[in-house]
């Protein structure tokens, strides 16, 4: 009774302890720097679910599930004054953290090594994430979740019953269940990761083979194959009218042309070949600067015959063997190099740290036990770091080789693989290896110190340029208020820099402007949102209605000029004139497109 006292009473200290020091860094993080969506794609997924897009709550913001879209409208119908995306991805972010830390806290004894494990994720956050802490990515924060799983999963107490197995791993069901609905594609590309832990304690655990294992693991594995299921069948259901049936398709070939190969639209060379489809030279200039929304053809079905055109002919003419060249020397060298610094360089030290341990722990073992059994525990070990290694450079070589790495994908995978590293390491049998441990945790500390200096630069600058970019947002949104019976189109690349602040509620109406392409383009909701304001072709209303208008920034219109819009209208048997009617602070202008007198 009294050892039981005893536990709750260190868990409840550190509960305390933990949500101390996360409640310090938040708070730190805000009066520094502030919390902002990192991409405008955040910004306009808020904006569909709190009603600022189409004028009502709605879950269909195509980048998540339906289920956890619906969830959050459904939230910001009872109370809009609330930002919950913006509270969902926050609490996401630092409660992935505070799991965590509680299982750090609760597998650490001594009072030193609590208060080391504290300043260690606090350090992390500051030293190596602050830049995806203060700038939150909905792919981001679905990776983090992950990690947390596979670091709550990792370090499951051992010898548990079925039933005791099952509940303390409802968590990690959770967790991936939520990632998957936050963002499946990024989810699938970090389980691997889950399913290695998992198959890491199935085989740590003797014997391998029994009813009980095969209970534990296989209603774990159940409830989440459930959870998956369960979560694509509501979502498939949600986007089963003809409508959305007819976008999805439009979107993915949206985004076959635009993420991966993107040279269709963007290269002279394919220009005859898109003419033979019967995509004229106007239209290839509108998907090159992404304002196809301007034109009613570009729909579904030109899209899809550009985006197969773009498989055969761009695809098709890539020589295998080189990309695949390509790719192993540029895995190579980014797994070595400074260029993803500092994360691939956690990963380096989480192998390192593992060869190690497994040195002292054969040496340990060879000299108490045999020779025999040494090399027997010194060769399991390695194959399961061999084993992770092969793993982690196919998923590696698979998005290399399909030319779609950014940032928020590899960073993403770097954290959950160093997570997973950590927890292999935990899991090591208890030897003594005090020393060497002790070392390993300085250069931990000193890598994130070291890396510190360079986040808080890094962050400052970033803040700067997005201050500058929200004062023009801002300003856009203020002028289109003023002008409520007028509707705004928006050069996509005048715009593509504008994000939103993580905690800002937005407008409580739908707002009077769209920008003329995006990935939302041509949606149900698009429908509607023109719908409201009497629009129904965006070219048609830019040209006769005197009330809609084109905002384009100073910088692109400079760039790429306005002949192009004008050769849009000509080749459509219309003359036109693109007078300059109105200005935004010193950055942008507001254009009215009239027919020639």
């Amino acid at each position: 009774m009294w050892l039981m006292k005893q536990n709750r009473k260190r868990k409840y200290t550190n509960c305390i302890w933990l949500l101390a020091v996360m409640g310090i860094s938040a708070l730190l993080m805000g009066l520094c720097f502030d919390f902002y969506f990192d991409l405008n794609d955040d910004t306009m997924m808020r904006d569909i679910m709190a009603g600022i897009y189409s004028g009502r709550p709605d879950g269909h913001n195509m980048q998540m599930l339906y289920p956890l879209g619906a969830l959050l409208a459904l939230c910001y119908r009872v109370c809009g004054v609330i930002p919950w995306y913006g509270v969902f991805l926050f609490l996401c972010q630092f409660g992935s953290f505070y799991l965590v830390g509680i299982r750090l806290l609760d597998l650490f004894r001594k009072v030193g090594e609590r208060i080391f494990a504290l300043a260690a994720l606090f350090l992390f956050q500051w030293g190596i994430w602050l830049i995806h802490m203060v700038n939150t990515q909905y792919t981001i924060t679905c990776a983090m979740l992950s990690a947390a799983a596979v670091f709550w999963l990792m370090t499951t107490p051992e010898r548990l019953s079925v039933r005791e197995f099952v509940l303390k791993n409802v968590p990690t069901v959770l967790l991936l269940v939520l990632a998957f609905q936050l963002r499946p594609e990024m989810l699938l590309l970090t389980l691997p990761f889950a399913g290695f832990a998992g198959w890491f304690l199935w085989w740590e655990e003797k014997p391998a083979f029994t009813p009980d294992k095969l209970k534990k693991y296989g209603l774990t594995a159940g409830l989440l194959l459930f959870g998956f299921l369960l979560s694509a069948v509501i979502d498939l259901a949600a986007y089963g009218s003809a409508e959305w049936r007819d976008f999805r398709r439009f979107f993915d070939a949206r985004t076959t042309v635009y993420d991966f190969y993107p040279d269709v639209v963007t290269q002279d060379a394919y220009g005859g070949g898109l003419l033979e489809l019967g995509v004229s030279s106007s239209q290839q200039t509108l998907l090159c600067n992404y304002n196809f929304g301007l034109d009613e053809g570009i729909d579904t079905k030109m899209m899809e015959k550009t985006a197969d055109y773009a498989v055969d002919v761009v695809g098709g003419g890539r020589n295998f063997a080189a990309v695949f060249k390509d790719s192993l020397f540029r895995y190579v060298y980014r797994t070595l190099h400074k260029e993803d610094g500092p994360y691939n360089f956690l990963v380096i030290f989480g192998y390192a740290a593992n060869i190690i341990a497994i040195v002292i722990l054969y040496k340990k073992t060879k000299d108490e036990y045999s020779d025999e059994l040494g090399k027997r525990r010194l060769l399991w070990r390695l194959s399961q770091l061999v084993l992770l290694a092969l793993m982690r450079t196919a998923i590696w070589m698979f998005i290399l080789m399909r030319g779609r790495d950014p940032e928020r994908i590899t960073h993403s995978l770097y954290l959950v693989e160093f997570v997973l590293l950590a927890a292999m390491l935990w899991r090591l049998p208890r030897v003594d290896w005090r020393v060497p441990a002790r070392i390993m945790a300085a250069l931990f500390v000193l890598l994130m110190t070291v890396s510190l200096m360079g986040s808080l630069t890094t962050v400052s600058a970033d803040r700067s340029r997005r201050k500058e970019a929200q004062r023009d947002w801002e300003a856009i949104d203020s002028y289109c208020a003023g002008q409520s019976d007028n509707f705004y189109f928006e050069d996509v690349y005048s715009t593509v820099a504008f994000s939103g602040k993580l905690f800002s509620v937005g407008r409580g109406s739908c707002a009077n402007y769209d920008i003329a392409g995006g990935w939302i383009c041509k949606s149900p909701l698009y429908r509607e949102k023109l719908s409201r304001f009497g629009i129904v072709s965006a070219g048609d209303a830019l040209a006769e209605d005197g009330r809609v208008f084109f905002i384009m920034s100073e910088e692109e219109k400079n760039a790429r000029g306005l002949d192009w819009l004008g050769d849009f209208y000509e080749e459509k048997g219309r003359k036109v004139e693109i007078r300059e009617s109105g200005k935004i602070n010193e950055n942008y202008r507001v254009y009215q497109v009239g027919r020639s007198r």
